[in-house]
C-alpha cells in the first residue's frame, strides 16, 4: 500500500455513504450526458455496489430511467458487485484490458445477478472511449501503480 493509497483508505472509512458515491455518480452522469457511456436499457432499475480494494471504497448507485444516480444505502443488497484494485479500474477505463483479461487474471470479481453482470460486460467492453480518456487513465496509474508479478 503507497502513502496515497493508505491516506485515501482511512479517509474514506470516515465518510458517509453518500459523500463517497456522489463523485463517482456525478463522474459516470456526466459521461451518460456527453453520449459515450450510454446504459443499455438492461440496466435500468438495477442497483450496483463499486469496490476499490486498495483504498477501501465502496460505491453504491442504480440506474434509473437510464440515468445515474447514488444509493440505495438503506443496507439493501445491491444487484452486482464489481470488486478489484485502482489500478485495473484505470486499465479497464483507458481500454488497455478488457473485463474478461482482468476477470480471468482474478483482477476484478463479479458477483450477484450474473445475467445483468454479462450486460455489464458487454457493455464496458463496448463502450467508446474519447482519445483523452487512455492518456488521462495512464497519468492518474502513476499514483496508483500495480503490484508487481512474480515470474
Amino acid at each position: 500500500m503507497t502513502m496515497l493509497t493508505g491516506l485515501m483508505s482511512r479517509v474514506h472509512r470516515h465518510m458517509p455513504a453518500p459523500a463517497r458515491a456522489l463523485p463517482f455518480v456525478l463522474a459516470v452522469e456526466a459521461m451518460r450526458r456527453s453520449g459515450w457511456l450510454e446504459p443499455p436499457a438492461a440496466l435500468n432499475g438495477h442497483t450496483f455496489r463499486l469496490t476499490v480494494e486498495d483504498i477501501g471504497l465502496e460505491v453504491r448507485f442504480r440506474c434509473v430511467d437510464g440515468r445515474f444516480a447514488p444509493g440505495p444505502f438503506d443496507g439493501s443488497a445491491s444487484d452486482l458487485t464489481l470488486r478489484a484494485k485502482v489500478a485495473d479500474y484505470l486499465r479497464l477505463i483507458s481500454g488497455d484490458a478488457d473485463t474478461d483479461t482482468l476477470f480471468f487474471q482474478r483482477r476484478l470479481s463479479i458477483s450477484g445477478d450474473t445475467e445483468l453482470g454479462l450486460e455489464v460486460k458487454y457493455w464496458l467492453d463496448a463502450a467508446p472511449r474519447p482519445t483523452w480518456v487512455g492518456p488521462f487513465a495512464a497519468r492518474l496509474s502513476v499514483l496508483f501503480p500495480a503490484p508487481a508479478t512474480a515470474s
